[in-house]
């Protein structure tokens, strides 16, 4: 088995297929949509097969790495396999084919699919570049390629309001690029190379003499890559863009591009400046804060939001800033807490935007006060999203405890003042918010009310194309919730190895 070539087939696979989807020409013709679905669908398959053999090839213990090119004498475009990019390998290619199945169905009352089948491929290779990338421009790269890539997404309905979310997400990327790369220059200033080197690259006559400018760059970096996971003051563009995309392109932007700007955080954070540089200084107190507030706060916005599209980017706001928070404790339990909940959160949220894309679908409601009853109507599909939001909630044995409890203990344990007990307190009441903006749909959807018209009630249940999607992603947060034996285990490995 050619580890190389599966790392090719990988990343350039998706990008030799939607380049030419995309040059097409443009006209409305139901046969050829249909065989251009049909055709990614097959490449993100062939995607998923390459990510397996990778991971087989990284449990037998092989880490394959190759320079794609010198860009200078000391910077390079490197591929690498190691823990972390496997961990993130191992569910982003299969979230986008279930999406992608979704989208099947879901696409037929929309204009402009070729244009959607093409970037959509195009972003899950800068997703999959992303993961694999050996060094800290190399995954610059790859993370700016994925807002250009990302950003038709959000444009695809062409209506005013999505054209401003559209630009929105642009500018707001914009900032957290320009802030990002300061940090890059300030790294390649102090260190032979940006290789991701698990517990940091910079030596410690760099760190005494240069502490003060270190420190301002970590910073940039966390809030600039923060911008993509949603952190506050950079939140904005989440509950902007994604109503306004296709539910498959919602889905996969609140699960998985948000964990993209995770992952960026990570591998800055634990893998080029090393926790020692900012544990105990403000930059860690800060980012704490921010990491609180955005919690709190993303809970609050989505307890109050009426829109359903929008209440479920509001609660990304707050989900991702869970794994934030896990971060910036910098110990080993909140850390595996937050790796836990980076692949939970991604089953359940994107289960949920696609049960709200199959209601807004086949019944055309957008607004939570309109689904009284729905639960009548697609039993199947709201008893998805009822145990997903049971997951969400953290209700055992569902997926999200677990990832919730090891953040709690992350932060009991963290001996950081205020925070150690703040923490789970926050916690526990973004817990509660989660469950009242939540579980109301599934209350009023199945036990509507004795003056409810029950005579008015139709089956609108979609087709195997929107439910197979949803059963496996609600099967898959209920099974991580009993079985996380070994999911664990492996996250403690690289926890330890970083913290």
């Amino acid at each position: 088995m050619n580890m190389q070539l599966m790392i090719l087939c990988c990343i350039f696979l998706p990008i030799l297929a939607g380049v030419p989807i995309l040059l097409l020409p443009a006209k409305e013709d139901e046969v050829r949509d249909h065989g251009i679905a049909l055709f990614s669908l097959a490449v993100i398959a062939a995607v998923v097969a390459s990510v397996a053999a990778l991971l087989i090839g990284f449990a037998k213990g092989n880490l394959p790495s190759m320079t794609l090119f010198q860009l200078t004498d000391r910077l390079s475009v490197e591929f690498r396999l190691d823990a972390l990019g496997a961990f993130f390998l191992s569910f982003i290619a299969v979230v986008w084919l279930l999406a992608g199945i979704f989208s099947l169905e879901y696409l037929h009352h929309e204009q402009n699919r070729k244009r959607f089948w093409g970037f959509y491929l195009l972003t899950l290779s800068s997703l999959q570049g992303l993961c694999l990338s050996g060094n800290l421009v190399t995954m610059y790269l790859f993370f700016e390629m994925m807002t250009l890539v990302s950003m038709p997404l959000v444009l695809h309905t062409q209506t005013h309001e999505a054209v401003m979310a559209g630009l929105k997400y642009l500018f707001y990327s914009m900032f957290g690029a320009y802030s990002a790369l300061f940090g890059v220059f300030v790294f390649y200033s102090m260190g032979e190379n940006l290789s991701f080197v698990p517990g940091g690259i910079l030596n410690a006559s760099a760190t005494a003499e240069h502490a003060g400018l270190l420190h301002l760059a970590i910073f940039c970096m966390i809030l600039g890559f923060g911008v993509k996971a949603g952190m506050f003051p950079m939140h904005a563009w989440l509950p902007t863009a994604h109503p306004v995309a296709p539910a498959p392109a919602s889905a996969v932007l609140s699960a998985i591009i948000v964990k993209g700007g995770v992952l960026a955080i990570i591998r800055s954070v634990y893998y080029i400046a090393g926790t020692d540089l900012i544990r105990g200084t403000w930059v860690q107190y800060v980012w704490l804060g921010l990491a609180c507030f955005t919690v709190f706060l993303g809970s609050m916005l989505a307890y109050n939001e009426k829109v359903l599209k929008k209440r479920l980017a509001y609660s990304s706001v707050s989900q991702a800033s869970y794994i934030l928070l896990g971060l910036a404790i910098l110990n080993p339990a909140a850390l595996t807490g937050s790796l836990l909940h980076v692949l939970f959160h991604a089953l359940i949220k994107t289960a949920l935007f696609l049960s709200a894309g199959a209601i807004i679908y086949k019944t055309g409601c957008t607004r939570v006060d309109q689904l009284r009853g729905i639960g009548k109507e697609m039993p199947v599909t709201i008893w998805c999203y009822t145990f997903v939001s049971l997951a969400l909630i953290g209700i055992p044995p569902a997926s999200g405890f677990i990832s919730k409890w090891y953040l709690a203990v992350g932060l009991l344990d963290s001996g950081v003042s205020v925070i150690s007990w703040l923490g789970p307190v926050i916690l526990l009441v973004s817990a509660l918010l989660t469950a009242g903006y939540l579980l109301p749909i599934t209350i009023t959807g199945f036990l509507p009310g004795n003056d409810f018209d029950y005579a008015s009630l139709k089956k609108k249940e979609p087709s195997w194309k929107m439910i197979v999607p949803l059963l496996v992603l609600a099967g898959a947060a209920l099974i991580t919730g009993i079985f996380p034996g070994g999911l664990i285990e492996f996250l403690q490995g690289i926890a330890l190895t970083l913290v």
